[in-house]
């Protein structure tokens, strides 16, 4: 397991997910793979530097490894910001036209749908949200 910690701030995204591709690319990902993963992370972050702190920001730790049974990756976002479960949040009617959905919630939705596991837990003052993709 590999690990990096930086603010949560929507410009460390790049360093973040180069961090992932790193070590996903090192373990010959698919590309394809790689790029669900890379979308997956940009809206996970993003609602990290966007929200977990606000108005402050504060460190965010991704972890990143690869499990061999089933082959998968395994990425993991920690922060002590405001406790906030993506899990909880009901998913957008997507039958209804963009301007009769609410905002929000879409990007949450698309993370659930893309990737094979996804879990929350608040534990010790900490936001933990793991993301698992088959490769």
């Amino acid at each position: 397991m590999k690990e990096l910690t930086v603010d949560a701030k929507t410009e460390n995204l790049d360093r973040v997910t180069d961090f992932i591709n790193e070590e996903l690319e090192a373990r010959n990902c698919p590309l394809r793979t790689l790029h669900v993963i890379d979308i997956a992370v940009d809206e996970l972050f993003g609602n990290i530097a966007n929200y977990a702190y606000f108005p402050e920001t504060g460190p965010v730790t991704v972890r990143v490894e690869v499990k061999n049974e089933p082959l998968c990756a395994v990425i993991t976002f920690l922060d002590r910001g405001v406790p906030f479960d993506p899990l909880k949040k009901q998913d957008p009617d997507i039958t209804l036209s963009a301007e009769e959905r609410g905002i929000g919630g879409l990007g949450i939705y698309m993370v659930k749908k893309s990737m094979d596991g996804m879990r929350y837990e608040y534990n010790d003052g900490q936001n933990i949200l793991t993301i698992e993709k088959n490769l």
